[in-house]
């Protein structure tokens, strides 16, 4: 059988779904197919967008959002479907009589970053090819001060372009645990429509609480807003314990990797209940990617690691080993890149509109740019300490107020007391199959 080029693209991502400033769609896709680093690295905002440039394809996506492509043979030639779903891209072959083809390993993720490039399509197909857009800025910076105002500078700088994009009339609601990152994400976002003259009674902080369990979450997030003046922004949001379903969150993310099931377990409890609370909610904004971006992961919960590797490889939490690498599952993608659908997914599940600033290419560059090294002079401690240091001394900075810092609490651990699931990896993965059974 001879070579032939893609006869058919199935684009099944929604228009809508893409969330671009100071530049529309088709501009993007003009960008994406140009295949120039540049020129997509410098598209302003979240997107996943795939375009044609005669027998080649180009697709691009921002760290914040999946996207899923699968190549289909066809009589005619063979057929790119591409959606930020997995079932999405089953349920569309099943409509075309293809669906014996599938398998979910047979997806591919779009890896975060890059341009995946799609040449001439046959029998064999040629594997893709990948362009990196996104590389770490690189600063010798040592003065945690500095950095501080760098990093929560361009915190503030996302936080406003993303609300000066937002309708004139509506709430706003940042899904908070009183934590680094929410509670800099609040912050920052309080600080940011003060400046732009956006009143203060559109916004409110929920925090998620398992009725009865005796969480730590919304204690943590009324001494945070209480100790600043802030505590009539809190909102609790309490769910049953029966919402908090890591089985149906593999539905949802279409993964089993635990730490990211249980996390999208509680944001979908969450999401929920603000659903049920208040039917036309739609604009929410998260701390997700906070912790990957200064390296705030416990090392000794992951063999793999040592304080050496993480330090010495800047995308890492973003990327995990990246393109190319051994460990790279062209299935998911890698860290945050693959970890990303634990807050879209239920945010799309729930018809809200998230937005997650840390996810954003200027705080990646600037934070994957920092001298960890010599920051952490090899001390795991001092490394986990860092990021309390940075983000406080820049909330000071911008916004005048003094942080409190709790030890660190993953989300999905928060809401109830122990905050421990029962099932593990083996279990999750063999639910996801069954679903496609």
């Amino acid at each position: 059988m001879r070579d032939q080029p893609i006869e058919r693209i199935v684009d099944l991502i929604d228009p809508a779904a893409q969330r671009l400033s100071n530049l529309c769609v088709s501009q993007a896709r003009d960008r994406i197919r140009s295949g120039s680093a540049d020129a997509v690295a410098g598209i302003p905002g979240s997107f996943a967008i795939v375009a044609r440039d005669g027998s080649t394809v180009r697709m691009a996506r921002s760290l914040d959002r999946p996207m899923r492509y699968f190549l289909a043979k066809q009589v005619d030639g063979p057929m790119l479907v591409v959606a930020d779903r997995i079932d999405a891209i089953r349920e569309f072959l099943e409509s075309e009589g293809l669906v014996a083809q599938f398998h979910p390993s047979y997806t591919r993720m779009v890896p975060a970053h890059h341009v995946v490039e799609i040449r001439l399509l046959g029998c064999p197909d040629p594997d893709a090819t990948y362009v990196r857009f996104l590389e770490p800025a690189a600063s010798d910076a040592t003065d945690l001060d500095e950095i501080g105002r760098r990093y929560v500078g361009a915190l503030a700088d996302e936080i406003a372009l993303w609300l000066t994009g937002l309708p004139a009339a509506g709430p706003i609601g940042v899904c908070f645990s009183g934590g680094i990152d929410s509670g800099a994400v609040f912050l920052a976002t309080h600080h940011a429509m003060q400046r732009l003259g956006i009143p203060f009674t559109r916004l409110k902080a929920f925090t998620l609480s398992v009725r009865g369990a005796g969480g730590e979450d919304l204690p943590q997030a009324r001494r945070f807003l209480e100790a600043l003046g802030l505590g009539l922004f809190l909102e609790p949001i309490e769910v049953p314990e029966d919402w908090i379903d890591p089985l149906a969150a593999v539905g949802v993310v279409e993964d089993y990797k635990p730490l990211d099931v249980e996390s999208a377990a509680a944001a979908l409890a969450l999401l929920r209940g603000i659903r049920e609370r208040y039917p036309d909610w739609r604009h929410l904004i998260d701390g997700d990617g906070g912790d990957e971006n200064l390296k705030d992961y416990p090392i000794e919960e992951n063999a793999e690691l040592t304080i050496r590797s993480v330090v010495s490889n800047p995308l890492l939490y973003q990327e995990g080993w990246g393109v190319g690498t051994l460990k790279h599952s062209r299935t998911y993608s890698g860290g945050q890149s693959r970890a990303c659908t634990r807050t879209y997914a239920p945010a799309r599940r729930y018809g809200f509109d998230g937005f997650s600033p840390f996810t954003r290419p200027a705080l990646v560059r600037i934070a994957s740019g920092l001298p960890f090294a010599r920051l952490a002079e090899g001390d795991v401690a001092r490394l986990y300490a860092l990021k309390g240091e940075i983000v406080s001394r820049g909330i000071r900075s911008l916004t005048g107020h003094a942080m409190p810092i709790f030890p660190k609490r993953r989300f999905q651990h928060g809401a109830r007391a122990g905050g421990a699931f029962p099932l593990g990896e083996p279990e999750y993965r063999r639910h996801f199959l069954s679903l496609y059974r």
